[in-house]
């Protein structure tokens, strides 16, 4: 065996008629180079598996990449791992399958995993809650989208959390926390990723229960304000107060879902959180709120100003709304609140509240759902007829509780209710 030197590699080359030829170094046994036919010399370690007692190889690198003193310190290295019983095969397929899993990591960022979430597990949810579940997630981890779903610590995820509770979004952190831990529990049954970060934090931490009901002077001051602003964000308040609509069913509202005569408005299941049709009685306010509208020539939408999507822009709409009224401290949604506890003050049937609001009616027994498919269409008319007149007397400044009760017997006829 010769002594492997730049010179002696030169003119090392496989003999006529042969493909490949093998030689090994007298300095550093184990340590060999492989010349092809090709003209390429490769560098080669050998050692006896202690196991198996099998022989081993791996490649080196090429001569010229590497030169033969780096090929002597790489073999020795491997070598001395064989002696302290390291198997150099293994420890390159570990790092191989280290690396391999480092990439694939890099590649399912945050944002991946929830687009995956959303295509995969979400396609068969309803619509508002895929949608609001994605939109959450994204929004609040907009600084973590692009790094890799595997690397969020919980640290990390509890510190996004805390950040909307210190920015009064409780109730966000609340929902939030539960949709990202659904997120990554189905990752991981997936083997997507190895943890969740979001398991082990309370489920309830950051919710909080909403109980703000506006005063009739509040109610009429809202009225008032919304009146006073034009299209579409006025007629919109303004229906939205009257119907106790949830904001995106009122503000995703189409010409084709009235009636002609803008009595009633069928939205359609996939716009309801609870997938069910719902037919909303309009008062005629809101026929007249919906008449200062200015239909968009062959758009249906009613409230947009492009005609190809709903209005956008509530935040700001909405701090305008609270300026103009000043009332304070409150969110759309309180409206619908607001407007079930005036019509209780009034004596109305809480089935018929819920049912109103599109709830599932409390009142009823599990047995009672299955078999109640009355619809309290007359009385939901007369109920949300009565809540118009009470919001006209909180704008008039005449609002008065008391006539409101005595006039109880009227809307019970109205309704058929005992």
């Amino acid at each position: 065996m010769p002594k492997l030197t730049d010179r002696f590699l030169k003119d090392f080359a496989p003999g006529a008629g042969s493909k490949d030829r093998l030689a090994f170094d007298t300095e550093c046994p184990g340590l060999g180079v492989r010349a092809t036919a090709a003209g390429t010399k490769t560098f080669i370690v050998q050692w006896t598996d202690p196991a198996t007692k099998q022989k081993r190889r791996e490649r080196l690198g090429v001569w010229g990449s590497l030169t033969t003193e780096k090929a002597r310190e790489a073999a020795r290295a491997r070598l001395g791992d064989v002696a302290k019983g390291i198997d150099p095969r293994a420890v390159r397929l570990e790092k191989r399958e280290a690396a391999i899993k480092a990439k694939a990591e890099a590649a399912l960022t945050l944002e991946a995993l929830v687009n995956d979430w959303a295509a995969l597990h979400l396609a068969g949810k309803r619509p508002r809650y895929a949608a609001e579940a994605v939109r959450a997630i994204k929004h609040a981890f907009t600084e973590h989208l692009k790094r890799p779903a595997a690397r969020l610590s919980k640290g990390e995820a509890v510190g996004v959390l805390d950040d909307l509770l210190k920015d009064g979004s409780a109730a966000m952190a609340g929902r939030t926390l539960a949709y990202a831990r659904a997120c990554y529990a189905w990752a991981e049954k997936r083997g997507k990723v190895a943890g969740n970060p979001f398991e082990g934090i309370p489920i309830g931490a950051g919710i909080v229960k909403r109980e703000r009901v506006l005063t009739p002077e509040e109610v009429g001051a809202v009225w008032n304000a919304a009146a006073a602003m034009g299209e579409p964000w006025g007629p919109l308040f303004r229906v939205l107060l009257l119907t106790l609509a949830r904001r995106d069913e009122v503000a995703g509202m189409r010409w084709s879902e009235l009636s002609d005569d803008l009595a009633t408005w069928t939205i359609p299941g996939e716009r309801m959180k609870r997938g069910d049709a719902h037919v909303v009685a309009l008062p005629e306010a809101a026929r007249e709120a919906l008449r200062a509208v200015k239909r968009i020539k062959g758009r249906d939408l009613v409230f947009s100003t492009t005609g190809r999507t709903p209005v956008s822009g509530f935040t700001k709409a909405k701090a305008a709304l609270d300026k103009a009224a000043k009332v304070k401290g409150w969110r759309l949604h309180d409206i619908r609140r607001t407007g079930v506890s005036a019509l209780a003050a009034m004596g109305f049937n809480p089935v018929v509240a819920d049912m109103l609001l599109a709830h599932q009616p409390a009142r009823l027994s599990t047995v009672a759902r299955v078999y109640q498919r009355h619809d309290f269409a007359a009385e939901r008319e007369a109920a949300l007829k009565a809540w118009a007149e009470h919001v006209a007397r909180c704008a008039s400044g005449k609002d008065n509780t008391a006539e409101n009760v005595a006039d109880l017997a009227t809307h019970r006829a109205a309704r058929g209710a005992t």
